[in-house]
């Protein structure tokens, strides 16, 4: 397991406890007593720890190496009834975007979502997870596929943002982008949004309009990143504690300001310390929110949609 800085107090305690296991049982000596109170003290400690998280400590635990994405929770939750479509019929099949056809609870949906890597080699091999524009292109291709067939769709938001490069911007980065937001916004079938890691940019908003937006609690979601804000605004990135602070982009800032319509509890610890858990708890959320929407007929859908949107940002003086 491998721990970020303010986690260090945990690892040592579960050292600690590992190290008392193994002594009762290299030793006749009962240690009973000391793994319970050592037990004690780590539950404390995570309690304390996990329960006062601060905006950057939320922004390291959503990029942790050992965080699940996109394609461990398709596998995760629908099996051996996925199948992963490619291309966006234009320029190539990027592979930072990812989708396909998948059974959740024996429903069909349209699953899409971006993917990071697990190694150099795979990281470079899926961009970091930045997709370039034939990605969004691919993404809106399924969408509608989806809507032509009446099957729901699945987003899965985890983005360090899309991709910068020329090569992106010269083939339409932001047109691909703001294509995929305005056809969102009306496409006829329901779209459940799920920020399972980083939510960051328009990268994340390429995928990211929907019926019902379902946030994990160690995540953030923003225009920009808290390095980016702080190089920006201090010319240097020793500030991003305080940007990510001021840019309100934790689970919890984003329900109270209404921009995400539910937080997804995750296990003490971080998603990666529950995997099972974690998909358990988010293929029961996805569920339960397509059953609020399954009943409603294209034109109500996409009505209630745009109000939900349009209603974003208001404030009385």
């Amino acid at each position: 397991m491998e721990y970020l800085d303010f986690e260090l107090p945990i690892q040592e305690l579960e050292e600690q406890l590992e190290k008392c296991a193994v002594l009762g049982k290299e030793s006749d000596v009962d240690v009973t007593e000391a793994c319970k109170q050592i037990e004690k003290k780590l539950a404390e400690k995570k309690k304390e720890i996990y329960n006062n998280l601060s905006a950057w400590q939320r922004v390291q635990m959503s990029r942790h190496p050992l965080r699940p994405y996109t394609l461990d929770y398709i596998k995760a939750i629908c099996g051996d009834e996925f199948i992963e479509l490619h291309g966006d019929r234009n320029v190539r099949d990027d592979k930072a975007m990812i989708g396909g056809l998948g059974k959740i609870g024996g429903q069909s949906f349209m699953i899409i979502g971006q993917q990071k890597g697990y190694n150099t080699k795979t990281r470079q091999y899926r961009n970091f997870g930045m997709a370039n524009p034939e990605g969004y292109r691919k993404a809106l291709r399924l969408m509608k596929s989806a809507e032509k067939f009446g099957i729901p769709v699945v987003t899965l938001i985890d983005t360090p943002g899309a991709y910068p490069g020329l090569e992106a911007e010269e083939r339409g980065q932001g047109e691909a982008i703001a294509r995929n937001i305005l056809e969102m916004t009306r496409l006829k079938v329901p779209i459940i949004c799920v920020i399972i890691g980083e939510g960051a940019s328009g990268g994340a908003l390429g995928i990211g309009v929907g019926d019902k937006i379902l946030m994990l609690e160690n995540t953030w979601y923003s225009v920009i990143s808290p390095e980016s804000c702080s190089s920006i605004l201090w010319r240097s990135w020793e500030y991003k504690e305080q940007a990510a602070d001021a840019l309100k982009l934790t689970a919890t800032d984003m329900k109270k300001l209404g921009l995400v319509d539910q937080i997804i509890k995750e296990p003490v610890g971080g998603a990666h310390r529950d995997r099972e858990q974690t998909f358990n708890i988010v293929s029961k959320a996805i569920i339960k929110s397509f059953e609020e929407f399954k009943n409603l007929s294209p034109k109500e859908l996409v009505a209630q949609r745009m109000d939900k949107y349009a209603n974003m940002g208001v404030y009385n003086e």
